[in-house]
């Protein structure tokens, strides 16, 4: 997730609307994935 941020300012500067898209969604999913891992490790 992190390099996906670090790279989303280069595609933005771009206008690399659909690379911006698919990393959006990879960050999506990378952080909904580290909450429920951080949520199990709480228990």
């Amino acid at each position: 997730a992190r390099t996906a941020r670090s790279i989303f300012d280069v595609v933005d500067d771009a206008s690399d609307e659909p690379t911006a898209d698919l990393l959006t969604q990879r960050m999506q999913v990378h952080e909904k994935t580290a909450w429920m891992l951080r949520s199990l490790l709480d228990e």
